[in-house]
């Protein structure tokens, strides 16, 4: 390497595992972070109220905990479920769902007349896989209203967040209700879920996540501090640039959005494709009440037309904690697009639209309210549209430039829970590492 450090470009949980991991090994880095705190989406808010609100996920699981080392400075979470209104009524899942006729006769079809193909639509995977009716009243609408584009113009990959099968998920819920908390279920694609790993939530919020990673690496973590550019040569990293100031380095592993990716490498043109990827901008509600329990579970999904938000989650539920004694939090997750009237809309705004529908859910809840906090993000998921979903498979095989390697949700354009995030970047870089950065970087 040349006694050249690796350049990391983003401080949130991906790239502070890559530093980590580094520093172990005794690789010489430097941890570039455009903002003053590491952490990213990894980021819990207390409010002078006694409310906590978490950018991003609710928890993790006891196996990430253990990983880095806070096991012991984290509360179990004891239960978790979710449920979907269709039609006014209230199913929980997965049983719920699977006592609906029309649902399981529809499936029981799908199956015998062929499997789901990944060469087609999303919309034509979710029918395949999960028959019509479910498809049509329940899978769609919520994809549709997560993602902003229409099934029909979604790659079917889309369904590969689906992961874990409706009786893994029944056995998972069951050994969850067995044992006294929350069995992980659909929240690693990495590793094994069984009833022995579990929901946990670690004191002080999820950014301990990132502040315990970030322990000891002062030296080598450079906080406001955007990379501007990264310089490439014959299809090689040469030099990230920083400040105006080109600094040489041995390779680079960024966890920035393909799109912003794309924008900051120069010399070559392999990673324009990149800059038609799109991520779906989302608004979190934090919306605060008297009472406790006024959801029917944690976790309530919304397929239905005309609601400003797709998915309702009572927070203290799972984690008391979280509130008050006697106070609850809910947070309504809204799709929408930078700039638009939704993004525009001041908080206190935001809160009234989403009591006004919670209202028909809930009677009577308007009474409890006791305002909102409003939480916004530009990068929420990636869209696996039809349109670049050949150039979304190259990138996830390579880069295609030599010493530059993708990592993180946003920067491996991919559907990842924070546990696969900590993993999949270790098996990057354990790749890397080995190969001596002599190849084309793969992304995945």
């Amino acid at each position: 390497m040349h006694g050249k450090p690796i350049a990391i470009i983003g401080a949130g949980l991906a790239g502070l595992t890559a530093a980590t991991f580094l520093r172990r090994q005794g690789i010489p880095f430097i941890l570039y972070e455009a903002g003053p705190t590491v952490a990213g989406l990894a980021t819990s808010f207390r409010d002078p109220d006694g409310f906590t609100y978490d950018f991003g996920a609710h928890f993790i699981t006891n196996r990430l905990a253990a990983a880095l080392g806070i096991g012991a400075e984290c509360r179990t979470v004891e239960s978790y479920g979710e449920s979907v209104r269709i039609r006014g009524k209230i199913h929980r899942y997965p049983l719920g769902l699977l006592k609906v006729p029309r649902f399981v006769s529809d499936a029981i079809l799908s199956r015998m007349t062929g499997g789901a193909s990944r060469s087609g639509s999303a919309a034509e995977w979710f029918r395949a896989t999960y028959g019509r009716a479910m498809a049509d009243e329940v899978a769609i609408p919520l994809l549709e209203a997560w993602s902003g584009v229409p099934a029909s113009d979604l790659a079917a990959s889309v369904g590969e967040k689906m992961g874990t099968s409706v009786w893994k998920t029944f056995y998972l819920k069951y050994a969850s209700r067995r044992l006294g908390r929350a069995v992980a279920s659909g929240y690693s694609h990495e590793m094994p879920e069984s009833p022995d790993v579990w929901h946990v939530y670690p004191e002080g919020g999820l950014g301990l996540l990132c502040r315990r990673l970030a322990e000891g690496l002062d030296g080598s973590l450079r906080l406001d501090s955007p990379v501007e550019a990264i310089e490439v040569e014959s299809d090689r990293v040469r030099a990230v640039r920083v400040h105006g100031r080109e600094q040489p380095v041995s390779a680079v592993v960024s966890t920035a959005p393909c799109h912003i990716l794309a924008r900051l490498v120069r010399g070559t043109e392999a990673l324009r494709p990149l800059a038609r990827f799109k991520y779906r901008p989302m608004i979190f509600a934090n919306l605060r009440f008297d009472g406790r329990d006024l959801l029917p579970d944690t976790v309530l999904w919304i397929p239905e037309a005309g609601r400003p938000f797709f998915r309702l989650t009572e927070t203290t539920q799972s984690m008391p904690w979280l509130a008050p004694p006697g106070k609850t939090l809910i947070t309504a997750d809204l799709g929408c697009e930078v700039g638009d009237a939704a993004w525009r809309m001041d908080d206190e705004a935001i809160g009234l639209r989403c009591l006004s529908h919670l209202e028909e859910i809930l009677p009577a809840v308007r009474g409890k309210y006791l305002g909102c906090r409003i939480l916004r993000t530009p990068v929420a998921y990636p869209v696996f549209l039809r349109d670049y979903e050949a150039d979304r498979l190259r990138f996830e095989r390579s880069t295609g430039i030599e010493g530059l390697v993708s990592i993180g949700r946003n920067g491996e354009f991919a559907h990842l829970l924070m546990e696969d995030v900590y993993w999949r970047t270790l098996k990057h870089l354990r790749r890397v590492i080995s190969r001596g950065f002599n190849v084309r970087a793969a992304a995945a």
